[in-house]
């Protein structure tokens, strides 16, 4: 694939992690506006050369890199504002919606100590997530906002209040209008603690490891619904927006739509455990009701899953069985690789969608790189870097090369193949020098048409390290 060098133009520097990067065009306004959610809750827009504040929803959000006994600690976090969706006819209507971890909700965690499979202790491979009532981290809600006409905004109401079994794997830029279906589109990750430790991603029932799309035109006349886990907890009404697009969901840092001779591919990425990141993509799908899942667990059947995309999680790490990795005892230099759960990867060996790309946290090849967990995945439809035209852009969190120090994160792009097999990929060279500091590739955002691109970076990993964040736009080199 073509080399390709970019330049990074920045926009606005000293904020918080930018968790979300997109663009639209606010009621009363003339000009297509680039917004930036954080991580800790604030939501600013461009606006004439400066930046300005939408909206700070600090307080609502939980305490980020606290334990749970509410003492920071941890400082690396994945909770907090992680999605951001304007409504599609935001600028008619005013609606935005949000997602994020709710403050005051945290909780002692579904396990006590570390989880890792053992192939020789089937204990470990059938854990059940008990008393979740008491034993969860942290709850996330998803609600839709409405800016009123006097400029400020309000929350209209609660779509999902969903209790998560760890800090980790919460999504991220996890909410998208699709231009096919006009409907919300919600990732959801595993939960989280590494392995997916309850396998929640391959269970119908579960609302974690979902893509999931809301019918928010529906008015459930429910505005505060009940905190749950699993699809048969939500009131009928709720369930009755609901359709399940994908599961096998490791985490997601969001879904994108290509439009391409009338139709759309959706890019989905992946992020890896221990061996791959991959980036996944398909045109055709077929999406089952919320109301026909539950009705065939009911039933004890199997729904009807042709058409219904899986992405092989827990079973399958990208285009590989899901690996438990240990040092050989013989040579310390070498790895020793073990099937961490078989009769899953077998089980799903054939219904799971095999990825566009993968790229390996290990890779030896003088021209790729190792990678550490895919941050962004963006369709580029613009003319401005020819080179990109038509390709599919990813950002990985930081080159994982032991020797290499400031850390600094990868750019990379590929491309659908005509014949659908696995296609490579290829590293972009950018021309910033970010000198001693840090610079965690976080984000990747583009604009409505997908001419644009935007990058976001930020100087730590942990987010209690403040405004450490620049955003940049990726411009042609030339």
């Amino acid at each position: 694939m073509k080399k390709v060098k970019v330049r990074l133009r920045p926009i606005v520097s000293k904020i918080n992690l930018p968790t979300v990067l997109k663009t639209t065009i606010p009621p009363g306004d003339s000009i297509e506006r680039l917004f930036i959610a954080t991580q800790v809750g604030e939501i600013f827009y461009i606006g004439n050369g400066d930046i300005r504040t939408f909206l700070d929803i600090r307080s609502r959000v939980i305490k980020l890199g606290a334990s749970e006994e509410g003492v920071s600690g941890r400082g690396y976090d994945e909770r907090g504002l992680v999605g951001l969706a304007f409504h599609p006819q935001f600028y008619y209507n005013g609606l935005f919606y949000l997602h994020y971890s709710v403050a005051g909700t945290q909780g002692p965690g579904a396990l006590s100590e570390r989880f890792k499979p053992n192939p020789c202790d089937p204990q470990t491979l059938n854990l059940r997530w008990v008393n979740r009532e008491t034993q969860y981290d942290h709850i996330d809600t998803v609600e839709e906002w409405i800016l009123q006409p006097n400029g400020h905004s309000r929350k209209r109401r609660t779509l999902l209040n969903l209790r998560r079994p760890f800090f980790n794997h919460n999504g991220v830029n996890s909410l998208n209008f699709s231009p096919e279906t006009g409907r919300l589109v919600l990732t959801t990750g595993d939960g989280g603690a590494g392995y997916d430790p309850f396998n929640l991603s391959q269970d119908d029932m579960e609302i974690a490891g979902k893509i999931i799309e809301i019918d928010v035109s529906k008015d459930t006349f429910i505005y505060h619904p009940p905190v749950v886990t699993r699809f048969n907890e939500l009131p009928v009404t709720i369930q009755e927006t609901l359709t399940v697009i994908a599961k096998g969901v490791r985490n997601i840092p969001g879904i994108t739509f290509q439009r391409v001779n009338n139709q759309y591919i959706k890019y989905v990425g992946n992020v890896g455990q221990d061996m791959v990141e991959s980036i996944f993509s398909f045109v055709y799908y077929q999406p089952i009701p919320v109301t026909q899942l539950i009705q065939s667990s009911l039933l004890k059947s199997e729904p009807d899953q042709e058409g219904f995309i899986n992405f092989g999680w827990r079973g399958w790490e990208g285009a590989f069985p899901t690996s438990t990795i240990r040092g050989c005892s013989s040579n310390p230099t070498l790895d020793e690789k073990t099937m961490a759960y078989y009769n899953e990867a077998v089980k799903t060996s054939a219904r799971r969608l095999q990825p566009l790309t993968s790229y390996y946290h290990k890779d030896p090849r003088p021209d790729k790189f190792g990678g550490t967990a895919l941050t962004g995945v963006q369709a580029y439809m613009g003319n401005g870097i020819s080179d990109l035209t038509g390709s599919v852009v990813f950002t990985d969190l930081a080159r994982h090369e032991e020797s290499q120090s400031p850390v600094r994160g990868v750019l990379a792009y590929t491309r659908v193949r005509t014949d659908g097999k696995l296609n490579d990929f290829s590293v972009m060279k950018t021309d910033y020098h970010f000198g001693s500091q840090s610079a965690y590739y976080v984000s990747l955002g583009t604009n409505l048409n997908q001419t644009r691109l935007f990058l976001g970076v930020y100087g730590s990993m942990k987010v209690t390290d403040f405004n450490q964040g620049t955003v940049f736009e990726i411009v042609s080199d030339s």
